[in-house]
């Protein structure tokens, strides 16, 4: 399930599947800018059936913190 973030991840922000990881985050994707951020968190609420309070929203730094946040909302990945 994990492959189904990744891919929606490099979707977004337009890299290849095979650069994403759970590391990966602003200082590591070039693309990731807080404009794509704002993308990647709606395209995540749409795909996930979620909606992110303001907290989660700021506190994403890399696709770690996306994993913990949606498991918060009982998506397990």
């Amino acid at each position: 399930m994990s492959k189904r973030l990744y891919d929606l991840v490099a979707k977004v922000l337009n890299v290849p599947a095979d650069l994403i990881n759970d590391d990966s985050g602003p200082e590591s994707i070039e693309n990731w800018s807080s404009f794509k951020g704002y993308v990647l968190l709606y395209e995540l609420e749409s795909e996930f059936k979620v909606k992110f309070t303001i907290d989660e929203a700021m506190d994403v730094k890399k696709v770690a913190d996306i994993k913990r946040h949606l498991a918060n909302h009982g998506i397990t990945l």
